[in-house]
């Protein structure tokens, strides 16, 4: 065991090195960061391959309205050196879910942050459009981690001082591709999904890039922070603070929270290969927000387990921990 892990590790560090001369993915990460603490890490994660140079983050928006929501982004956009990333907030009528932990109230009365409030933040619509608007055609990697309201915003946009494209049109130009947290597959019902029901049906419907689902039976069997936790060398860390915070507080969480958005930021960025294989169809998302997968559909695909979940977990808690 011993010797698997050191190799882990070796290919790890290695990976790490060597995706430093790849030209970084552009990233937009939109994220309900506030009901689930998994967010956290997903966010670690994200920045840490930032660090190395693999990722470009050109925005993070919240498709939620938690009262703390901005101000936890400008948190951890702080906390690792990036403070003028834009932060967006979803506008109009919207899920509104904090943290039962209330983690986000203790992060953003803890650490340093420039945006106090969700009025500060900008329209994620806005945001999204400007954005895309301005990069490259097929380099844009949206990572969702929470629910589908800002992009079926996006999909259904209209033209604007920022691009004459429909949303539609924008998206199809400009995005390479998405990656979700969300779902249960091959069928069943998630949370992502459930919330905002509307939305998800409409991105299942008239999203117009290849989309990968990362499916509540991925992140549910991968357990991560401990490790976190435990490392006494990590100090005035809000990462290890929503963890050390959280994780006492519930009985499913005693070998450690388990890690839904933290795959789809890994799969994201580095892709699926070698952590996961495809299946290729169509999400199928029905009116009382369960999903169904359509096997003979294309352009839709959801992650199946094929590197040793162990292994999976390794990988994350190094990367949460860098």
């Amino acid at each position: 065991m011993r010797k698997i892990i050191s190799t882990l590790i070796l290919v790890f560090s290695f990976s790490v090195i060597y995706a430093q001369k790849q030209a970084p993915v552009n990233v937009i990460f939109d994220t309900d960061i506030g009901p689930d603490y998994d967010d956290v890490g997903a966010m670690a994660i994200l920045h840490t391959l930032a660090d190395s140079g693999q990722v470009n983050i050109l925005a993070t928006v919240a498709c939620n309205q938690s009262k703390y929501i901005a101000g936890v982004l400008s948190v951890l956009n702080t906390y690792f050196k990036r403070p003028t990333i834009p932060i967006g907030v979803v506008r109009g009528k919207a899920v509104n879910k904090s943290a039962w932990q209330k983690w986000d109230s203790a992060l953003v009365a803890k650490y340093p942050h420039q945006i106090q409030s969700n009025e500060q933040a900008q329209d994620a619509l806005t945001l999204y459009r400007r954005i895309l608007a301005k990069q490259a055609d097929k380099s844009v990697v949206i990572i969702s981690v929470g629910f589908f309201s800002n992009l079926a915003d996006l999909i259904l946009s209209k033209p604007d001082k920022y691009s004459p494209l429909t949303g539609a049109e924008l998206v199809k130009k400009k995005v390479k591709k998405l990656v979700s947290m969300a779902g249960r597959f091959p069928k069943g019902s998630e949370y992502n999904v459930e919330c905002d029901i509307v939305s998800s049906r409409i991105v299942a419907e008239k999203w117009n890039t290849e989309i990968i689902f990362s499916g509540f039976e991925i992140g549910f069997s991968v357990h991560t922070g401990l490790p976190l936790v435990q490392n006494a060398k990590i100090q005035n860390s809000p990462i290890k603070d929503a963890f050390a915070m959280s994780i006492p507080m519930s009985k499913e969480d005693e070998s450690g929270r388990m890690s839904w958005d933290q795959t789809a930021v890994l799969v994201g960025i580095k892709g699926y290969e070698p952590y996961y294989s495809l299946v290729e169809g169509r999400f199928v998302c029905t009116e009382y927000g369960e999903n169904a997968w359509d096997a003979k559909g294309k352009g839709h695909f959801y992650l199946v387990e094929k590197m040793p979940v162990p292994q999976i977990e390794l990988i994350l808690n190094q990367l949460m921990m860098r």
